[in-house]
């Protein structure tokens, strides 16, 4: 695939900290990983579709006390098959993905900055500008969206962070 001519775009990217934390991604080697796991069809069609290289990620610890953005993200390399549904060994096992015919999609991102102050789900209802966010949506549960520049700056002004 070309590389994309277009801006970067912005994301969300939901993890669950117990799980994988931003803390976790500090921690590898050149705080860059693989994003993998994605089992739901529109966030892996994100992932195949329209996450590119350059794009930039708000990362959501979710299943947590305080649910909250945490930290950015940048998109190192775009959608390739994730190889973790091929191996019976791994959580995200999936027998009808395979690699000659893979089902699912992951990403590569590197961190970008980790909050001092991570911008909380009340901190970010609390704001007006933000009442069409997705990840604040009643019932919204998909693990990769969209965000629009603006909930971006704001997210950013919440977290008293810079725009890296």
């Amino acid at each position: 695939m070309a590389p994309s001519t277009s801006p970067p775009r912005h994301w969300l990217f939901k993890t669950e900290p117990d799980a994988y934390s931003i803390d976790d991604l500090a921690r590898a080697l050149r705080q860059t990983t693989c994003w993998d796991g994605v089992r739901n069809y529109q966030a892996r069609n994100f992932l195949r579709d329209d996450v590119q290289v350059g794009d930039r990620v708000l990362l959501y610890h979710s299943n947590c006390d305080p649910l909250a953005i945490v930290g950015t993200l940048r998109v190192v390399r775009a959608g390739y098959p994730d190889h973790t549904a091929f191996d019976p060994r791994e959580q995200h096992y999936d027998p009808k993905s395979t690699p000659e015919a893979p089902i699912w999609q992951m990403v590569d991102v590197r961190l970008i900055q980790k909050f001092a102050r991570p911008a909380t789900r009340a901190m970010l209802l609390a704001d007006p500008r933000l009442k069409a966010m997705a990840v604040l949506q009643r019932g919204s549960r998909l693990s990769i969206q969209p965000v629009t520049v603006d909930e971006w700056q704001i997210v950013h002004e919440l977290a008293g962070a810079t725009d890296r």
